[in-house]
């Protein structure tokens, strides 16, 4: 474990004669403390920005695993599977069987009715597909992250609008001077560029707001063709037989609901990838006997990676700021230099040996091939100007 070190050098010179008649000399003074760097070295746990451990929501035996550690798999791999899987794989087999023929009677009934019927059911169906389409999509945004960046985004513009009033209160002093005024000149070029970073944080507002607004007005208009195309559907369903269409489209439901909670079983006894990954750690065997409490496999994004320092002390937190450059190297890796920016600081604190500690959280630029997951660095932060 890397330790840091404060280096205080204290050189004392004392002179001395040791000559009989002679008078003892004067003792020089202490040479000064040699001054610490600017710079805040700490300690930190390196670990990938996204990683999950996985366990199965069912107990059985270990039927199947299809990754080894090293592994890159894609989001909905199959990792893992228990013995006991085979009777929910049958009751989704079964199920989907159901689905099918449901949707061909209620396709037969459809086609036997009037001619419009069948484009009106295919419009329907269409804007279905188009809403769960807009569902999906809104359901994978990150709302919480958007409203951060949208707070930044606002805050900024703040920051900017007062920078822009004291350009212009600037420039107002000068503005009745000549042209040529050098002092009328710079204030002119400050109050341009104010208005120029202004107009700026405005668009970035607007752009982040829309990639929010976006998703929920595609959304909004898609859950509205989808009741119109309903509405339609129906008009012209009035023409073939309602109690058969009522009982053909209750079977439909019922068949896609059956389906649905087959997928949602079968999903406790087979382990699949949320999301892409490398295999970081498979901690089950063939024929081992797991549950909800057992961890199985646990994966990692290692395309992008953090460091979370453990000892940088209240007295040192406040020379270090987000977009902060660093250094670091791992205890494994001594020769291996890499970068990072500093992405957030701590709000909160805690005591650690007596010390007040804030974590800083750092995205790794470069990371050397050999690093893995849980490794300690030490971290050299640049002076902030």
């Amino acid at each position: 474990m890397m330790k840091k070190i404060i280096m205080l050098t204290v050189v004392l010179t004392l002179a001395l004669t040791a000559c009989g008649n002679q008078q003892t000399a004067t003792p020089q003074s202490a040479a000064p403390a040699s001054v610490a760097p600017d710079g805040i070295v700490a300690e930190g746990k390196l670990k990938p920005a996204q990683a999950v451990n996985l366990s199965f929501q069912a107990r059985g035996a270990v039927d199947m695993i299809n990754v080894k550690i090293g592994d890159r798999v894609r989001m909905g791999d199959v990792l893992a599977r228990l013995a006991n899987a085979s009777q929910a794989e049958a009751q989704l087999a079964a199920a989907n069987l159901e689905l099918v023929n449901a949707q061909q009677a209620m396709d037969t009934l459809i086609r036997t009715g009037p001619a419009n019927l069948a484009a009106a059911w295919d419009a329907y169906r269409k804007a279905q597909v188009v809403r769960a389409k807009a569902e999906r999509d809104w359901e994978n945004l990150n709302l919480d992250d958007i409203d951060d960046t949208l707070d930044d985004d606002k805050a900024e513009l703040e920051d900017r609008a007062k920078d822009l009033k004291d350009a212009q209160e600037d420039f107002d002093k000068y503005k009745d001077l000549d042209k040529d005024n050098s002092k009328r000149k710079t204030a002119e070029d400050d109050l341009e560029n104010a208005q120029e970073d202004y107009n700026e944080a405005v668009r970035k507002l607007e752009e982040d707001t829309r990639e929010r607004d976006n998703l929920r007005a595609g959304l909004d208009a898609a859950l509205a063709n989808e009741a119109e195309a309903r509405h339609q559907y129906e008009l012209s369903a009035e023409g073939a037989n309602k109690d058969q269409l009522t009982l053909a489209q209750a079977r439909l439901d019922n068949a896609k609901a059956q389906v649905a909670a087959a997928e949602s079983n079968l999903s406790n006894f087979v382990l699949t990838a949320p999301f892409d990954a490398v295999v970081a750690e498979v901690a089950i065997g063939n024929g081992e006997q797991v549950g909800p409490e057992s961890r199985a496999v646990s994966i990692a994004d290692t395309s992008t990676w953090i460091i979370e320092t453990t000892d940088i002390t209240e007295l040192e937190v406040v020379k270090v700021a987000v977009g902060q450059k660093v250094t670091f190297t791992a205890d494994a890796l001594t020769d291996v230099t890499m970068k990072g920016t500093v992405t957030e600081v701590s709000q909160s604190s805690y005591t650690q040996s007596g010390d007040v500690i804030y974590t800083v959280r750092i995205k790794a630029d470069e990371v050397d091939p050999l690093v893995k997951w849980g490794m300690t660095v030490e971290v050299t932060f640049e002076a902030l100007e």
